[in-house]
């Protein structure tokens, strides 16, 4: 590894028009021939310090050498010219095209698709996945490609404009295990070819992994610069919020109550035709977590989409208590006390460009309590709502009118569970509610799911982290090609029996 830095970032401030000031005066440096970890909390400036390094925002302040150079980004453009490319956590990828098209997409001279020898574009591309571990099928559209996959494409993309610097932020957090261990290969594999690699993470163990040095942000600042063979999972918490965090939640014992959620041999389409759901019936009783373990794409979204209203069932019953409620939408379900976090916030949970005070009451806006005459909204309710679930779920926010797409991922992750949970449900459907969470959020939010159990509510819980399943679930069900494999108590499931069940074998 060269002990000169290639990327010299120095007193980067940022202050965004509303007053926000989200750098305070940070240094970065990076080698080649490294994987530095940064690590934070949502919301403690990681992203945006390497929106800035890779050209996407400008900096209020500071300033910035590529190899000795002072240089000045107008642009992701200019940071690709001088070596420096980013994958977002959520993939800039357009579903039907290719992976060949995808790559090309943006690059000089590539407006003409049919302009091109795309042969000698595969050729290209294929030494490239050749050297460095990123196999993908090229001709495929995105669409039909997995997360894993998905995640390659970026890669590619980005390697194929001859980048030195890989930036890649929060990469791991709609893989499985499995696709992280390759994940993991890759990057060591470009490590070992002389490229310099960011790893954006907010997760101890894996940056403890993978890196070999760790610098740690909070609140904007510098908290801690450490190599990783010094570093242990109590120092870097230590330094991420300012003490030490245990995360784990208990569970007291609860004898349940009657059924609050049954599901009877439920059949459920995918988006592709295909039968999603095979047949499953279960059922979820007050005061009691079922939880639903599984590598992502086994029928889950499909489930949970039938159950919430978001999708037609083919054939069974869904019933909220003692009533049938299949084939409802989701007004109807939640007037009669259902409540979702749904797996994809932007998507179904939040309307980005709407402020704190709009969102607070998205799916509630026709209840008496916030309207007035003739039907119309009543903003001063609103407003007053939208700060009780600020002041009680925690939300940091610089006010009510503060648009929700400004928010760190884990603020706007309070704020949906903060309007779901404050309906007093009877039953909470929530998925995958702490993906990508830090730990002071994962642990709030699983805080709350158990609160609500012994309250009496049910609650079905659908994750990919075992972890989450086993801290928080009363009785798992394992999920595997649209079936359950298994059904039993938590404390009877050993984690290797998930672990044979996940993998579609039965122990």
């Amino acid at each position: 590894m060269n002990s000169t830095p290639f990327i010299e970032m120095k007193s980067i401030r940022k202050i965004y028009p509303d007053g926000t000031e989200a750098l305070k005066g940070v240094d970065f440096e990076l080698r080649r021939g490294e994987i530095v970890g940064l690590l934070g909390e949502n919301g403690a400036g990681k992203t945006t310090l390497m929106k800035i390094l890779s050209g996407l925002l400008p900096p209020t302040g500071g300033e910035i050498y590529v190899d000795g150079k002072r240089v000045r980004f107008r642009n992701p453009s200019d940071a690709l010219r001088a070596g420096i490319g980013m994958v977002h956590q959520y993939f800039a990828l357009v579903p039907p095209f290719t992976a060949v098209e995808n790559i090309l997409l943006g690059q000089e001279g590539a407006g003409d698709l049919s302009l091109l020898d795309l042969n000698k574009v595969r050729a290209k591309l294929s030494a490239l996945a050749e050297e460095t571990g990123l196999k993908v099928p090229f001709d495929t559209p995105i669409e039909l490609l997995s997360a894993g996959v998905q995640q390659r494409v970026e890669i590619l993309k980005v390697l194929y404009r001859g980048t030195d610097v890989l930036i890649l932020d929060e990469p791991t957090s709609y893989l499985t295990p499995l696709e992280v261990e390759e994940l993991f290969k890759i990057m060591r594999n470009l490590k070992e070819k002389g490229k310099a690699i960011v790893f954006i993470t907010h997760k101890l163990r894996e940056v403890l992994e993978i890196s070999d040095r760790i610098q740690v942000l909070r609140n904007g600042e510098v908290t801690g610069k450490i190599s990783t063979e010094e570093a242990t999972p109590k120092k870097l918490a230590i330094m991420m919020v300012g003490k030490e965090v245990v995360p784990r939640v208990t569970r007291k014992e609860m004898e349940p109550g009657e059924p609050v959620l049954r599901v009877k041999n439920l059949k459920v389409m995918s988006d592709f035709n295909t039968l999603a759901v095979k047949g499953l019936s279960f059922e979820v009783r007050a005061g009691e977590i079922f939880g639903i373990a599984g590598v992502e794409g086994n029928g889950q979204s499909e489930l949970v989409q039938a159950i919430t209203g978001l999708r037609k069932p083919l054939e069974g019953e869904v019933w909220l208590k003692d009533t049938n409620v299949t084939g409802l939408g989701p007004k109807e379900l939640y007037g009669m006390g259902l409540s979702h976090i749904p797996e994809d916030k932007t998507r179904f949970g939040l309307a980005m460009n709407f402020d704190l005070a709009e969102n607070s009451i998205l799916g509630r806006q026709w209840e008496p309590q916030f309207l007035q005459q003739l039907g119309r909204l009543n903003w001063n309710r609103i407003a007053d709502f939208a700060r009780y679930i600020i002041k009680t779920f925690n939300v940091v926010a610089p006010g009510i009118r503060t648009p929700v797409k400004s928010l760190s991922g884990g603020n706007q992750q309070r704020l949906l569970v903060g309007r779901e949970l404050s309906k007093e449900p009877v039953l909470v459907v929530a998925a995958h509610p702490t993906r990508g969470l830090d730990i002071a959020s994962t642990v709030y939010i699983r805080e709350l799911l158990i609160r609500m159990r012994d309250e009496g509510k049910g609650v079905l819980l659908v994750s990919a982290d075992l972890d989450e399943i086993l801290e928080l679930s009363d009785r798992i069900a394992v999920m595997y090609e649209g079936e359950f494999l298994g059904v039993g108590k938590a404390e009877e499931l050993t984690r290797e029996e998930i672990g044979l069940m996940m993998g579609g074998i039965r122990p």
